[in-house]
């Protein structure tokens, strides 16, 4: 039997024995938010540390970037808003600091 027989038998099978039935996020679109935000330079690189549980500093940056535009997005307190944009632009510029060391690293 071929690799590929071999491989979709055992999915068949996973998929009788309801091994994928409330998988968690079922049915919920993916979000790719985070590997398009990474510059595509160490994309592939960032896959390979984020399976292996590592996370790079630059990810996490980015990561919390994107949760500080969503809660500027949905706060209705401007003084809270104004300062959301704040650490949003202290990390923006921290994130800057941090990519022009990695280039000159290089």
């Amino acid at each position: 039997m071929s690799l590929e027989k071999s491989v979709e038998e055992k999915i068949r099978q996973a998929i009788a024995n309801g091994e994928f039935d409330n998988l968690a996020g079922a049915g919920k679109p993916l979000n790719f938010d985070d590997y398009f935000n990474t510059p595509e330079d160490v994309r592939m690189g960032y896959s390979v540390l984020k399976s292996n549980n590592f996370v790079p500093e630059e990810a996490d940056r980015f990561k919390e970037i994107s949760e500080l535009k969503e809660k500027i997005k949905s706060c209705t307190d401007e003084d809270e808003k104004r300062k959301l944009t704040k650490i949003l632009n202290e990390r923006n510029l921290a994130l800057t600091f941090l990519m022009e060391r990695n280039k000159r690293k290089k």
